[in-house]
């Protein structure tokens, strides 16, 4: 019976090791940005998103004289009064680049702005608007900018945002960040350019990663985040926990017994 009586606390000391060793976590895999010899030199011009086929875009055109841009501006005479912003964002013209990565525009027709960026995109309408509206301003948005993030975040989703300036951190952010499940050293970024899909790797943990050309996201690039083995292991025992637990409890129970 002593032999039992040994056997059984060892057994439960080594479980508790065990469980206390799964437990603890290494800095290096949880730490954001670690610094090393890296510099960071990120500049967001080099990795501005480009004008893609199936963007959505808001156009409006604005000028000194506000009759001068109606033809350009199809919604623009029914904006004003108390409308809600909503709504005056409802009315605004948009326009679908085709898969030529054209849109067509009101007196100036087709227009292929495709591989531009949004500055480049307005400063190409405003020379062609010259012809027909003195000193022209144009205002362009990204109506379906949309990234996607999955895996071990607290809110994975996608989600569609106003401006083409987002990191990967940004995304990482509204989805409520990554679990403590989540591996940070190989984060997969999926990107389609042109029809064609690309995978790419970012370390989180590591500073360089700053610079990378893929820090920046692109509209409809998804950003997935893989679980950690532990949370692999977790997800085999699956229904079979309460079963496990149940077993080890009995036998724990009897031994005890047994020792009396």
């Amino acid at each position: 019976m002593r032999l039992i009586s040994k056997y059984a606390l060892t057994l439960a000391l080594c479980s508790v090791i065990l469980m206390m060793f799964n437990s603890c976590g290494s800095r290096r895999n949880m730490v954001y940005f670690q610094q090393d010899s890296s510099q960071v030199n990120t500049l967001y011009e080099q990795y501005v998103p480009k004008i893609q086929p199936s963007d959505i875009l808001t156009i409006v055109v604005t000028a000194a004289d506000p009759k001068v841009t109606a033809p350009f501006n199809p919604m623009s005479t029914l904006i004003g009064g108390n409308l809600t912003q909503q709504t005056d964002m409802a009315l605004r013209p948009t326009y679908t680049v085709d898969e030529k990565g054209n849109i067509v525009m009101p007196m100036l027709g087709e227009i292929h702005i495709a591989g531009l960026t949004r500055t480049q995109a307005i400063e190409k309408l405003r020379m062609d608007l010259s012809q027909y509206i003195k000193d022209p301003g144009v205002n362009i948005n990204f109506n379906n900018f949309r990234v996607s993030v999955l895996g071990e975040v607290a809110r994975p989703g996608s989600f569609v945002v106003p401006t083409e300036r987002l990191t990967v951190l940004d995304a990482l952010g509204m989805a409520g960040d990554l679990t403590i499940r989540g591996v940070r050293e190989n984060v997969m970024l999926i990107r389609e350019i042109d029809g064609k899909k690309s995978i790419q790797r970012l370390d989180l943990t590591k500073q360089n990663t700053l610079n990378s050309p893929y820090y920046y996201l692109m509209q409809n690039d998804v950003v997935y985040v893989e679980p950690n083995k532990s949370q692999i292991n977790n997800s085999k025992l699956g229904a079979n926990t309460n079963v496990i637990i149940s077993i080890a409890s009995l036998l724990i129970t009897v031994i005890s017994v047994l020792t009396r």
